[in-house]
This record gives C-alpha cells, sequence and structure tokens, in this order.
C-alpha cells in the first residue's frame, strides 16, 4: 500500500483523489506516521433494509390486544 505525507497529498491531491477514485487505498502519513487511510468511495447504499423483515413470518393473534387482559385486571385490582 502506497504512503504519501501531507506536504505530497496537498501538492498532488487532485492525483490521488482520481486513484482512490479508481479503487486505489493509499495513506497519508505525518512525520513519517500513518494518519489517515484513503478509500473509495462507494455511491451504492450498504445499509440493509430492516422494515418488514419478519413479514409473512410471524403471525399475531386477533386477540392480541387483549391478551392478558384479566391478569392485569387483577394484578391492579388487589392493590389498594
Amino acid at each position: 500500500m502506497q504512503q504519501y505525507n501531507i506536504h505530497a497529498a496537498k501538492t498532488h491531491l487532485s492525483a490521488l483523489v482520481d486513484k482512490a477514485a479508481g479503487g486505489e487505498v493509499f495513506i497519508i502519513a505525518k512525520a513519517g506516521k500513518p494518519m489517515v487511510k484513503v478509500i473509495p468511495y462507494s455511491s451504492q447504499k450498504t445499509v440493509q433494509k430492516r422494515i418488514g423483515f419478519l413479514k409473512g413470518k410471524i403471525k399475531v393473534p386477533d386477540d392480541f390486544d387483549r391478551m392478558g387482559k384479566n391478569e392485569i385486571i387483577e394484578a391492579f385490582a388487589n392493590k389498594g
């Protein structure tokens, strides 16, 4: 992997951007110490769509909003 110092990177910024856009990965260093890794930007979305990923795999009962109703009433009715 190629390494460039900051001065060279500033001087040749346009050429380095073209290299990165072409898929080349390189390091920019300060006083010989690697500081950043430059990689090409990908415009493709890498985030997976999560909404609806269980659609068709789970069956919600029709009485879902009433499940446990009696137990809840009893739990609060005895507090007093």
